[in-house]
Parts: C-alpha cells; structure tokens; sequence
C-alpha cells in the first residue's frame, strides 16, 4: 500500500466468494468497534476455486471438487445461524457460479498503489456488491461500481484486468497462501496464532489481546 502502516495489523486470508469471510468481516468489524485504536487488515488473497480453474485460468464447473450436495446444504445451514447471530443483510447463502479472480486481481492493484482506507473501502465495496445485492463480482462493470463507491476513477477497473503481471502476481499470492499452510477461509493470524473460520469477536481478542 502506498501510505505508510503505522497501527497492529491482523493478517487475513479471505476469497470473496466465501460467505464465511463475508461473515467473518461482520465478526471483525464487531471486534473494531470495541476497540480503542482500529486494527488494519493485512490483506492475503485465497482461491477457493483453485482446483476447479483450467489452465486458462476459467473455471470449469464440471470437475468434481468432492463438495456434494450434502455439503452445500451444511454449508447454507452455517451460513443461515451466523447470519441470524451477526444480524447480517445477505441476499444469498452461497455463491458457486461467481468467479472472484477478477476482484481479487482488481483489489491487489488497489492494495498496492492505493491508501490503506481506499483499499479497505473497495473491499469492503466487493463484499457488499456480491453478499448484500446479489450482484456478479465477476462482472467488470460491477467492479467499477465498486471502484467508484470507493473514491477510485473506475477505469482503474480495466487497467488492472488488462495487467497481464498483476494476473501473475495474483497467482503467485494463491500459492503462497497454500504454501503457509492456509486451507481454507476466512483465516485470521496475528503473532504466530491462527483462527480459522467466522469466529466470534471473543475469539479474535482472545486471538490479539490474549484476554
């Protein structure tokens, strides 16, 4: 990011097609608002449909990931309880037909070459646009809508998409994230500690503070 972080970070790794991350901020953002001094996120991009993607990068919905319907009905269930438990506005449960590499993507270039509120305003843009409207993060004019909520001119939007690097870089976050040891998401570490999943703001101050 292009302004210089001064407060405690919270690292997080976080697929914005994950309900449970969406969930996960409305947990964090509880925590915040209990704290004297705000908690920046460090930013750690996952690809929850790394196993589905070609080598094209597209996803190809016909291969088997091993998540049945069963699955999916647990997961609708979950997401269902911690809705009702954080009173958050969500206009669908689960989200499998939306690609999100190019918001990812899109927020990588913000997070980089952005302040750190900008940022935060984007992403916070996304979540909403996908798990409050109900729209296609995967849409590039859904993303400058995003942009523009955010402050930000929205032809960042196809410049980003356009950055052939960026794509790379994108990547190689994936991997590294894999690479750490995070399988799923949403996944909060700080200070050599980790928690997995939307937890509640008890456990992220047992996470930071210890308390």
């Amino acid at each position: 990011m292009s302004d210089t972080q001064t407060g405690e970070r919270l690292t997080v790794y976080s697929d914005y097609v994950c309900p449970f991350c969406y969930l996960g901020r409305q947990a964090l953002d509880r925590y915040q608002d209990e704290r004297d001094e705000m908690l920046e996120i460090d930013w750690h991009p996952f690809d929850l449909r790394a196993g589905k993607r070609g080598p094209d990068g597209d996803i190809d919905h016909s291969v088997d990931d091993g998540k049945d319907e069963d699955y999916y009905e647990q997961a609708r269930e979950n997401v269902r309880r911690l809705r009702e438990q954080y009173d958050a506005e969500m206009a669908q449960e689960i989200a499998t037909d939306v690609d999100s590499r190019p918001a990812q993507v899109v927020s990588l270039h913000v997070n980089e070459t952005e302040p750190y509120a900008t940022w935060l305003a984007f992403d916070e843009a996304v979540f909403e646009a996908l798990w409050v409207d109900g729209n296609d993060i995967g849409d590039p004019e859904v993303l400058a809508d995003c942009a523009e909520a955010a402050g930000l001119d929205p032809d960042v939007v196809d410049a980003a998409l356009d950055d052939e690097a960026l794509h790379a870089r994108i990547d190689d976050l994936f991997d590294a994230a894999r690479r750490e040891g995070v399988t799923g998401v949403p996944t909060f570490a700080y200070d050599g500690h980790a928690a997995r999943g939307a937890v509640p703001p008890a456990q992220l101050r047992r996470l930071i503070e210890g308390a």
